[in-house]
């Protein structure tokens, strides 16, 4: 048995961590529209975040953030 996290706990880490940035920078009843989608394949971790919310901070700077933090939670994950 692998001590390495599941596909499944690879996934929630980083959806977790994106969410997480983008409600740091904006009420939840500011966001109109958050999608986040996660794959994690053959090592390969994809990260998409659209952010459809306020000018202020720049919803495409917060998604950028947030999926570079989705990232690091998951290098963090693996580094436990």
């Amino acid at each position: 048995m692998s001590d390495e996290p599941t596909d499944e706990e690879v996934v929630r880490t980083a959806a977790e961590a994106a969410e997480g940035v983008v409600f740091a920078h904006y009420d939840q009843s500011a966001v109109t529209d958050l999608d986040v989608t996660v794959t994690f394949e053959e090592g390969v971790l994809d990260v998409d975040v659209y952010l459809n919310a306020p000018d202020d901070p720049d919803p495409d700077e917060v998604a950028r953030e947030a999926a570079e933090t989705a990232g690091e939670a998951v290098d963090e994950l693996f580094a436990a």
